[in-house]
């Protein structure tokens, strides 16, 4: 039996991130600055913004134009690295 590859990203490409954290009044702020400085000039009209039903995690949802691997796991890193994120899918 043998295992399926993974299928293969073709960069560069839209790609979403999902980005969970704890609400709070610098929460997005620090966020968007994270993707500005790995995604610069993102479209932020297409963020998706979702808090929790008690108000306690805020979900943004946000598209950049991936260029490669190496820019998603950079921005990965400096997301958690924030202190601010609790899971980015």
């Amino acid at each position: 039996m043998s295992q399926a590859e993974p299928p293969k990203i073709e960069f560069p490409c839209d790609y979403p991130i999902k980005v969970l954290g704890r609400s709070s009044e610098e929460y997005r702020g620090i966020i968007l600055e994270v993707f500005e400085r790995h995604a610069p000039g993102f479209d932020q009209q297409t963020i998706q913004v979702k808090d929790s039903a008690k108000g306690t995690f805020t979900s943004l949802t946000i598209t950049i134009t991936a260029t490669g691997e190496e820019q998603l796991d950079a921005l990965h890193q400096d997301l958690l690295a924030t202190g601010h994120v609790k899971m980015v899918i």
